[in-house]
This record gives C-alpha cells, structure tokens and sequence, in this order.
C-alpha cells in the first residue's frame, strides 16, 4: 500500500497568493483526515507564530486517519543535533512524525551552505539518529536529489543510503525543480531502490508538467510513499495533485491506500480546500473539476446516452463528481433531451418539439447567449418554450441615473415598476452600479411577497464584449452567478445594452432562486 503524505498546508502554501489562517489549516487537516490520508504535513514551526499556533492547537483534534507531520531542515553544520534550535522546535510541537529536509546534490552543499560534502553527510545522520532516539516517525526529503543524482550520482545514493541506515522511516526522492520528465523518473528510481535499505518517497514539482505522471512512475518503479498536494498547489507552478494522484492509484493502478467510499469524499475535499484558500475551483481539472465528466459534443451526449461511460475514463461518482451533459451550438437531440431531464423536463418521446427546441437554442448561441455555465437561464428558456414557466412578475419598465457628487462619491439610483399578480408596485433601489442598484430595487418591490429572496445572493458578475470592432455599440453578455447557501447557479442576459442584458441575466437569476427555494416560489398571501 502506498503511503500518502499532504503537504498542503506547507508546500501548498507557498503557492503566489495563497494564505492560510490557523482556523483554515485547522478545518483542512479535519477534512484530509475525513479522506484518509496518512500523514499532514502542518508546516514549518519555526518559521512563523501562526505555524507555531497551529502545532499547539491541532493537538487537541481527534483525528481517525492522519498522523499530523512538523517540517524542518538537519541540524547546522556547527551546531551538534542536540544543541540544534531547529530539531528542538521540530521536537517541542508533539508531533509523532517529523519531515527534515537535507541537500542530495553536491552543488548545492557547497554553494547553498557553504558545507564540505562530509559535513552534509554528518548533518544528515546526527538529525536523523537524534529525532529517532526521541520516538519519532523520520521522513527524510532528498532535496534537488534528481538533479544531483545526474551531477555526482555515488554522492546523490550516499546521502539517501546514509539516511536508510540512521533509521530514516522513509527516504523522499526530491524532484525540487521540477524539471525531470517520466522517463528519467523511472529509471533512476529503478537504479535507486535496490541500493536503499529504506522505504522510498517521491516528491514532486510540476514545472515540465509532469508532476503527477512522475510520481506515479516512480511507484511503479519502487517508490511507497507519495507526496504532494490537494489540487497541485505550490511554489511556481506547483506540486504533484494528490486529487489526481489518488484516484489513479486506487482506481487504475489497484493499490488501497484510500478506501473506495473514502474516495467518493475527493471532489468535496477538492473544492472545500479551494475555497478555503480563496480560489476557484478549476473546472478542467482531472477527476475532482467541474468539467472533468461534461459533455459538450452532440457525438459523445448521444453515445453516453445509449452506453453509460462511453466517453468516461471512470465512474464520475467514485470520486465524487457528476456527469452533465453541457448545451451549445454543437449539441444534438440526445444532447438536449438528457440536459432536459437534468433539468427536470421531460422531453422524450417528442422528437419535433426536441428539434423546435435545439433550434431555438442554437439561434440564441448564435445571437450571443452561452448556456455552458448558465444552466439555470437554460432552465427557463425551456420551460418557457414548453409551456411550463410561470412568472414571479412582471416588469412595466425599469430606469438606471448615474450621479457623480462634488464630493467624489458615484451614486447609481434604479427604480423599478412592476406587477406582482396583478397589483402595481414602485420601488426605487441605490447602489455603487446599477446591477446592484436594479437588483436593491427588485428586492423592495417583490421582497414581502417572496420571503425566500433573502437567501438569494449574486456572488459573481461577469461582461464579455462579443464583437468589439463594434466598440460602444458591441453586444454585451452577462453572466450572473447566484447561491443561497445550498447550491449555486449561473444566468446570461445578452444585448447591445450592458444594462439591459444585466437585467435579463438578474432576473433569470431571482426566478431560478425562487423556484427552487424551500417555498417553491409560493408567494405570501
């Protein structure tokens, strides 16, 4: 079984604009747990208060899976291990299991530390036989050990050799620089293993590309301990992707090191960590992306339709995610009728109306709309076709004025005139633009009658100019993204005014919420 150890909350920090606070490590470590990792790499104790923080709070969580890891570097070259700051922080956190770090290749002994290349290996066996001798789990990563394996190959094994026979728990192969390719990876560690008398790790970056592809060779070449991150996060361009790694292990390549109803936790875990750090979730990620199992060709929606996974690798839900079928310009009947039925409208066994409607969506492509990541402006355009919409009101007419004051300040004011069965209403709404002023006053005029409006939030807003050689004059396309705290849901407005098609997309946006609600659109009497 392989061994997988997460280094999120360290390496994966070290990602451009990534940051963590103690409470999001906390909640990450209670999720990677939930997964079945074996261990979670915390951080650098010595390097910072809110990594010291974390080691004395993660104590006290009951973990079921997880042992909790501290990193560090070997002792000092001047310093003895016992005497080393360092190893004694590495110490103090408690932790069971400690990773140290230490220099496999030649150059970087001498240029980095100014170190002999006796002193590195003393330096590698002291810290190693000294955390030991204290009861710890060791895991000793090979830094640059790739690359100086093809600079000074005897000296590369020596240090990994070394660190077997001081009682290392595992040796990490280190491709720090990401540059190796899978080729390399396999037949070095193929050379490597037999001559190390320890179980062997791989750690990977992803600079060429091939983080993942490299990790997994390197398990077929011997190693038994991976590392790397929860969706490839990390320095530069980033470190091995356990969500892609995990799944390949467990679903092709036969090996348990997470349990098959653990694994269906991988696209929650995925994107709970994505947004823990404040990122979006790539949708075109392997496996755990929104994307991953979505069907856009009509080709592929009709074969899976007649053979489930006909164009799927693996079960989306074995990893926690879902087949979807995705309506553009190339989809077909079988394209249609299954988003329908995604949808809940019920299309088969009517093949004109199938047709009236693929048309119907093609043209409004063609006039600028995009249905991919609008299913819920999809939705209503097909109940409207079939007869099946109802609407929550009715718009008289609406108006937009922008104010700029003497005192700086931009004030948009909107006012709205509509119908809610059959009464007339005025609601004038401000804002700081006039999506947020319209969607202020839609809330005044409908919101005694849809108390469900209150979970309804716009969380994103996006403009696309469609054909800017038309400058002022283009048409513009909007896309809104709403949730209300459940699930979430994307609308598109299009006209040559940015307003107007902020207005469709808006309120395509408030009738799917409300539809969908607890009341189910019901107003209050």
């Amino acid at each position: 079984m392989v061994t997988i150890y997460d280094t999120t909350l360290r390496d994966g920090t070290q990602r451009e604009g990534m940051s963590l606070s103690v409470e999001d490590k906390l909640r990450i470590v209670a999720r990677l747990d939930d997964l079945g990792v074996h261990y979670i790499e915390g951080g650098f104790p010595g390097s910072n208060p809110k990594d010291a923080e974390f080691f004395e709070r993660v104590a006290d969580l009951e973990l079921k899976t997880a042992v909790v890891s501290a990193f560090g570097a070997t002792r000092r070259k001047d310093v003895s291990a016992e005497q080393d700051s360092g190893l004694a922080t590495l110490l103090g956190t408690g932790c069971k299991a400690l990773c140290i770090v230490g220099k496999a290749w030649d150059l970087q002994v001498t240029e980095a530390l100014h170190a002999t290349l006796v002193d590195n290996i003393a330096m590698v066996r002291d810290s190693i036989a000294f955390l030991k001798a204290a009861g710890r789990v060791v895991v000793f990563d090979a830094e640059h050990f790739f690359d100086g394996y093809r600079a000074n190959q005897d000296y590369a094994v020596l240090v990994c050799s070394t660190a077997a026979k001081a009682g290392a728990d595992a040796v990490v192969l280190c491709d720090t620089n990401g540059g190796m390719l899978p080729q390399d990876i396999a037949r070095i560690v193929a050379d490597v293993a037999p001559r190390i008398d320890a179980p062997l790790g791989i750690h990977t970056h992803n600079d060429s590309g091939c983080a993942v592809a490299n990790s997994l060779v390197a398990v077929v070449a011997g190693c038994t301990h991976v590392q790397g991150t929860i969706n490839g996060y990390g320095e530069r361009a980033g470190n091995a992707d356990l969500t892609a790694i995990i799944p390949a292990l467990v679903l092709k390549m036969g090996d348990d090191c997470v349990s098959t109803d653990k694994l269906r936790l991988l696209t929650e875990v995925s994107h709970f960590v994505a947004e823990t750090a404040n990122l979006s979730p790539d949708p075109h990620q392997p496996y755990v992306g929104t994307s991953a199992f979505a069907h856009k060709g009509g080709l592929h929606a009709s074969a899976t339709d007649r053979l489930a996974g006909a164009y799927e690798h693996i079960d989306p839900g074995s990893v926690g995610n879902l087949a979807r079928v995705v309506m553009s310009e190339l989809a077909g009947r079988a394209s249609l009728t299954m988003k329908a039925k995604e949808l809940g409208i019920d299309l088969t066994g009517d093949p004109s109306r199938v047709a009236q409607l693929l048309d119907s969506i093609k043209q409004s492509e063609h006039d600028g709309y995009s249905f991919e990541t609008a299913d819920a402006s999809l939705e209503i355009l097909l109940r409207k076709k079939t007869g099946a919409y109802r609407p929550f009101f009715a718009l008289e007419s609406f108006r937009c004025i922008m104010e700029k004051r003497e005192d700086g300040r931009v004030v948009t004011e909107a006012t709205v005139k509509l119908y809610v069965g059959g009464e007339r209403f005025i609601a004038t709404g401000e804002g700081n633009g006039p999506v947020n002023a319209l969607d202020t006053a839609l809330r005044l005029a409908i919101g005694r009658f849809y108390p469900d409006l209150e979970r309804i939030g716009l969380t994103d807003y996006k403009v696309r100019v469609l054909d800017e050689k038309k400058g002022t004059g283009a048409i513009t396309r909007v896309l809104i993204v709403s949730d209300d705290g459940v699930e979430s849901w994307g609308t598109v407005g299009v006209s040559e005014n940015i307003i107007e098609a902020s207005w469709e997309a808006l309120v395509d946006s408030v009738e799917y919420g409300l539809a969908h609600g607890p009341s189910g659109g019901r107003p209050v009497e």
